[in-house]
């Protein structure tokens, strides 16, 4: 009986979208009123670093893992037009990056 061993890459892209997608709400649901409605601009500064280096990481992911695993252009855009969704990578995860040999996309 074979085991199919996890692949690292798809495992850390799953890591890393939760936190991109977590992240993408902390910014529009805490930082920006903050900074919009209690004039506080320093709210966005930390929040939108930590954003904008975990969005790239997990497009860099995303596009190494859909390389090496082979996937679709939909599959892949789906995964990457997610990632500017608050909880689409959520749904990424759940829907694209769990069983990548049992999905259609």
């Amino acid at each position: 009986m074979e085991t199919k061993t996890p692949n690292k890459a798809l495992i850390l892209l799953r890591i890393i979208g939760w936190l991109e997608g977590l992240s993408l709400i902390a910014l529009i649901g805490i930082a920006m009123p903050l900074k919009y409605i209690y004039n506080k601009p320093e709210a966005t500064k930390e929040v939108g670093m930590a954003h904008g280096v975990l969005f790239i990481l997990y497009s860099l992911l995303l596009f190494g893992v859909a390389y090496q695993l082979k996937w679709s252009i939909k599959r892949t855009a789906l995964g990457f037009i997610a990632s500017f969704i608050p909880f689409g990578t959520f749904w990424a995860e759940f829907k694209l990056f769990r069983d990548d040999s049992s999905s259609s996309l």
